[in-house]
């Protein structure tokens, strides 16, 4: 019997298993996150406050290095741009109101603006994006919990290949869409802009490089599609 319930859409299980490939890269952070002297007190609310996961593992760095904090709030911010450049691209997409912008704004994350992205109806890139969002958010921090409960008992966290998992599961999201030419030539753009920064710039900031292309031409398209559609509607 199938009555009165709700099938699991593409878009609901992709949110769920890149969620969990994710969120089990928390044990790296909170295990990772102690042994530069954080609290475990500390590395929960940082988690959670924080919550994206490039920019808490720089904030980490620079304090295990014996960095000051100022340093690590400005490697972490730095690295933290890039969700604003998801959030202008989410705005168009999703265009949430009242106090859900405040809650959508802290979930935008590269894995919610990724599942978000590549659904093809509203309904879909809805589900994508809360799913995805809330789902990593749990867990992310559930694990950076048992990361930081459990400490030097995990070794080194990266011998998991928890890193790689979350990589993995974000490309996942990538491949289908470079099908479609216009993909194709963002992803080359951000890429290439990538590469090229990668003699001049800190380690980490390349990266802000791709997202910053990728993100204003997805925003441009993403943009333009909608006036389409609003002009469409209007037109008798």
């Amino acid at each position: 019997m199938t009555h009165g319930t709700t099938p699991m859409t593409p878009a609901t299980l992709m949110g769920l298993s890149i969620s969990l490939a994710t969120g089990l890269y928390g044990l790296s952070f909170g295990a990772l996150a102690v042994a530069a002297g954080l609290t475990v007190t500390q590395t929960v609310v940082l988690s959670a406050v924080m919550f994206t996961g490039g920019s808490q593992f720089a904030f980490v760095g620079v304090i295990a290095t014996g960095g000051s904090p100022a340093a690590a709030v400005g490697a972490a911010t730095m690295l933290y741009l890039r969700n604003a450049i998801y959030g202008a691209q989410m705005a168009v997409l999703l265009s949430p109101r009242g106090p859900w912008k405040f809650l959508a704004a802290h979930i935008t994350i590269d894995e919610s603006a990724g599942t978000a992205s590549i659904q093809d109806t509203s309904s879909e890139r809805h589900r994508g994006f809360w799913v995805a969002g809330i789902g990593v958010f749990l867990l992310w921090n559930l694990f950076t919990l048992a990361g930081a409960l459990l400490g030097d008992t995990l070794g080194n966290p990266q011998t998991f290949g928890l890193d790689g998992a979350a990589v993995a599961a974000f490309l996942a999201l990538l491949w289908p869409r470079l099908t479609q030419r216009p993909m194709r030539t963002v992803a080359y753009l951000a890429a290439l802009g990538a590469i090229i920064s990668i003699p001049y710039l800190p380690s980490g900031m390349p990266l802000l490089v791709a997202a910053a292309i990728a993100g204003t031409m997805g925003w441009r398209t993403a943009h333009i599609a909608h006036r389409a559609h609003t002009t469409h509607q209007e037109t008798p």
